[in-house]
């Protein structure tokens, strides 16, 4: 290790040295660089020069720290504060420290070409557990939670913890397998890390490895026993193939929920996310729905609650929540499932919320084909329609575009 390097360590354990999770991380660098960057500074932002004025931190984790800068026509801008390379080296040292703790280039004005060979004397680094990094090779990550500019993955496929840093994060969910190319493999705080260019991303829930949710038999269920209108009235068409169908075993899918206290009826980690989330929390419901994915990823309701939190406003994004929730659910369901799935059975409703989800998200993004067949599927689950699903199919079918709705 050079000197720069360790210097850099140090550095880094004296800001770090009270803050355990990223969140404490990052006002542990605002209050370093409060202390220790007189503001307002000259600085350069791309090459170009620039006046820093303020460097903040507002608790958006997925931000991080930003630099206020003034450029010489008088222009004003927020970037990144990674960004930027203060002109005194005493106070830059404070910025470097910071992009090595993202794990990215030391310094900005640092480009190495992408096809420059490594030494012929270099070994290849290793991952955690000896994986090699080879030059141009690549591994297999399931991201189990994202933070501000990491996401909490497993390598695949040995299963070892491992904090990946790099770009368009925002392409991938907990669920999701990413590719990554590696750039670096460090330890910190006993910690592995790896940064890298995500290749690409995809969902697969074999290949997360994960032990599939228990299905409880609960007995027959039959649609004799079953309310299907007032005696003369018509049978929705919906209902008819069901009734045929006659009796069907039914079953009760396991839930996972970490953290809940088995002795608290109050302890319930989703009601906690919600309830932040309806009082505007929205970083701290995330937060603790990414928790308990992190967790365990057969926790479909933090799934289905981090599709709720974009659903509004992104639902490009939820749906991918979403889908998570529902292929990791199917891991459980074996081929040609044929049995009733009850919302009545309070464990089956987290799967049958991401079914719904999944189902809503599909409708507003006008693949009206695939919504209809997963309210279709909805029906033959949970013939009882808690969800309301029958009063969508024909919308849905009549391919009529998504409008806001109660």
């Amino acid at each position: 290790m050079s000197k720069r390097e360790r210097e850099l360590e140090e550095l880094l354990a004296e800001i770090l040295i009270d803050a355990f999770d990223d969140e404490e991380q990052l006002w542990a660098f605002r209050q370093a660089f409060k202390d220790n960057i007189l503001v307002p500074c000259k600085a350069t932002l791309a090459g170009e020069p620039v006046t820093v004025t303020k460097l903040s931190y507002n608790g958006n984790a997925r931000r991080g720290l930003t630099a206020a800068c003034e450029r010489p026509d008088g222009s004003k801008h927020v970037v990144a504060a990674a960004d930027i390379v203060l002109a005194g080296e005493a106070q830059q040292r404070y910025i470097t420290a910071y992009r090595k703790w993202m794990g990215i280039a030391l310094n900005p004005r640092v480009r190495k070409s992408a096809k420059s060979p490594a030494p012929a004397s270099a070994k290849p680094a290793a991952l955690a557990g000896g994986t090699p990094m080879e030059p141009g090779g690549s591994v297999e990550l399931a991201v189990l939670s994202m933070m501000s500019r990491a996401a909490h993955c497993r390598l695949l496929p040995s299963g070892e913890a491992v904090t990946l840093r790099a770009g368009r994060l925002w392409t991938v969910v907990p669920g999701y397998i990413a590719r990554i190319e590696p750039a670096k493999r460090w330890t910190y705080g006993a910690r592995p890390y790896l940064s890298g260019a995500i290749q690409s991303t995809w969902l697969d829930a074999a290949a997360l490895q994960l032990t599939p949710l228990r299905l409880e038999s609960h007995g027959m269920w039959d649609p004799a026993d079953e309310y299907w209108g007032e005696p003369g009235d018509p049978v929705e068409p919906w209902a008819k193939p069901i009734i045929r169908r006659g009796p069907r075993p039914m079953f009760e899918m396991e839930q996972v929920l970490p953290g809940e206290d088995p002795n608290d009826s109050w302890s319930d980690p989703i009601i906690e996310a919600n309830d932040r989330k309806d009082s505007g929390d929205y970083e701290g419901a995330y937060e603790a729905l990414m928790n308990l994915c992190r967790a365990d990823l057969r926790c479909l309701d933090a799934h289905a609650h981090l599709g709720n939190l974009s659903f509004d406003s992104r639902p490009q994004d939820a749906i991918r929540n979403y889908e998570v929730g529902v292929r990791i659910g199917e891991l459980s369901l074996p081929a040609g499932f044929d049995g009733v799935l009850a919302w009545g059975m309070i464990d089956n409703r987290p799967f049958l919320r991401c079914l719904q989800g999944f189902g809503l998200c599909l409708w507003r993004l006008g693949r009206f084909e695939e919504a209809a067949a997963v309210f279709d599927r909805m029906l033959w689950l949970n013939p009882s329609d808690n969800q309301g699903v029958r009063a969508l199919i024909g919308p849905v079918r009549a391919k009529s575009p998504w409008t806001d709705r109660d």
